[in-house]
Order: structure tokens, then sequence, then C-alpha cells
């Protein structure tokens, strides 16, 4: 998983990524490419 300041140019790596939020961090998850994991804060 990667630690990123900015997520916005992870989300449009794939098109299956999402962006969601979990206990104040942002995360982008895929469900089909799992190798697409960021996290932030």
């Amino acid at each position: 998983m990667k630690i990123r300041n900015s997520l916005k140019s992870l989300k449009t790596r794939h098109r299956d990524c999402r962006v969601i939020r979990r206990k104040g961090r942002t995360y982008v998850i895929n469900k089909t490419q799992r190798r697409f994991k960021a996290r932030q804060g």
C-alpha cells in the first residue's frame, strides 16, 4: 500500500479504483486489481 499526499492521480490509474473514507483516512481501493491500493493521512 502506498502512502501519498495526493490521491487524485492514483484513482485514475485503473477504472475500478474507488476513493473511500474510513476513520478519518482516505483510501484508494480496487477490487479487481489489488495492487492499486493507497492511503492518505
